[in-house]
């Protein structure tokens, strides 16, 4: 089954308790963390997502885009995520096994993430206790980017691996998704698909979450 997660950086905050109704339809609320070091942007926090939390039932995949991301997830979980991403550019290796670690002991699942000009060979260490890997289609900081398409060598390759070890991973994208690119990454292996602008854009996001799912 394909799952879709609606990233509310591109909902309107003047009203976000209705946008997140209007996608309830969903899988996933993706919900993108931005520190302005780790990525040139600046987004939102722990405040926004523990409003987020006290109005829907949804489940919330938190991407952290951030420096030093060990240090924040307990207090993400806190706040309400129940999927915690983070880059494995962004950690040390012993600080990235730990964080893994600590989301399981509070029973959530954890992932990592990858900008688009790393390989998944630095993935490898630590995928067999990965609930979810997401490969960012777009030079993660910024919403509205074009989808990359010489990424999806890099989602057909960690498919195979996924299925090959047997694990029980699921293989998340990120960055420029739409109708016709949905369909690219599905077909490379994707079985979660983050969109932001392309369903928040739409006038009926249920009708174009059920499309993406293709």
């Amino acid at each position: 089954m394909i799952k879709i997660a609606p990233s509310i950086l591109a909902a309107d905050f003047t009203r976000l308790d209705e946008e997140i109704k209007s996608v309830e339809t969903a899988d996933y609320l993706h919900f993108d963390v931005m520190d302005g070091v780790f990525v040139p942007n600046i987004s939102i926090g722990l405040p926004v997502l523990e409003s987020v939390r006290d109005v829907t039932s949804m489940t919330l995949d938190v991407h952290l885009m951030i420096a030093s991301p060990a240090r924040y997830t307990a207090r993400f979980v806190d706040a309400g995520a129940d999927i915690v991403v983070f880059h494995v550019e962004a950690e040390t290796p012993e600080n990235t096994r730990s964080a893994i670690k600590e989301l399981h002991g509070l029973r959530k699942k954890a992932g990592l993430s990858v900008k688009p000009g790393t390989g998944i060979e630095v993935l490898l260490p630590y995928i067999d206790d990965l609930d979810i890997i997401l490969v960012m289609t777009v030079e993660p900081g910024f919403g509205g980017q074009v989808f990359m398409g010489e990424m999806l060598p890099k989602i057909s390759g960690l498919r195979r691996i996924i299925d090959s070890r047997g694990l029980d991973c699921e293989l998340e994208v990120d960055g420029g998704v739409n109708l016709e690119t949905a369909l690219l990454c599905i077909n490379a292996g994707a079985n979660v698909l983050v969109a932001g602008n392309d369903i928040f854009s739409q006038p009926d996001r249920a009708a174009r979450i059920m499309a993406l799912r293709g």
